[in-house]
């Protein structure tokens, strides 16, 4: 067994890394850890490509109504939010960088800078949320806009709400998520040895930005 001295560390430098019973080394752990957390990633990837494949069929049967209906969304407040998350997920990446090097102090500025982003995002969302709701772009039998009466409109704004309000459930999760790496950071608690939480923090975040890449083109631009 380590010491509570080798795993607290010398004072301020970072805790030395503990070692589960059950895995042989600290690679092994961390490679174990990475794993659950593409296997985690890919069980998220199939609850939307399950929105996927439902707005495709449904865009296969009312063609007219959901070409209509995309054109009703704000494509400018679209295209920031994109060119905000993909500036997040680059902040993300960056502090991966910097826990490697055991600079945590840079690993909570991007952080920061991160939920940061991820706050603007939502707000951007909110603002799109309210409007269609003020004109009565609701999903499914709450549709009352006038604008556009074509059979399947509804069902468009259904997919809508339900995909991007998914994602921004993700959205949420992923600030809680990177809030708590922050705290850690801000301990000093992230070195060369020990950067696995900074990085599957980093991976979950990539992965909401990756599916807003999807949302994006095939709710405002398609």
């Amino acid at each position: 067994m380590q010491s509570s001295s080798a795993v607290a560390g010398t004072a301020g430098a970072p805790p030395v890394p503990q070692v589960a019973a059950h895995f042989a080394s600290l690679e092994v752990q961390n490679h174990a850890a990475r794993l659950g957390m593409w296997l985690f990633l890919a069980t998220e990837i199939l609850l939307f490509a399950g929105l996927f494949v439902c707005y495709a069929c449904y865009r296969f049967l009312f063609p007219d109504a959901f070409a209509a209906a995309s054109r009703e969304l704000d494509l400018v407040m679209g295209t920031i939010n994109t060119l905000v998350l993909i500036t997040s997920s680059f902040t993300a990446a960056m502090a991966v960088h910097y826990a490697k090097e055991g600079q945590n102090k840079k690993v909570v500025t991007m952080f920061v800078l991160t939920i940061l982003m991820a706050a603007g995002f939502l707000v951007i969302k909110y603002f799109e949320y309210a409007h269609k709701i003020h004109v009565g772009q609701l999903p499914g039998p709450h549709y009352h806009y006038e604008g556009i009466q074509l059979p399947g409109v509804s069902m468009y704004f259904t997919i809508y709400f339900l995909s991007t309000g998914l994602h921004a459930f993700h959205v949420i999760v992923g600030m809680i998520v990177l809030a708590w790496v922050t705290t850690k950071a801000m301990r000093n608690e992230f070195s060369y040895r020990n950067y696995t939480a900074v990085e599957l923090g980093s991976m979950y975040w990539h992965l909401v930005d990756l599916v807003w890449i999807f949302l994006f083109p095939m709710l405002y631009l398609v």
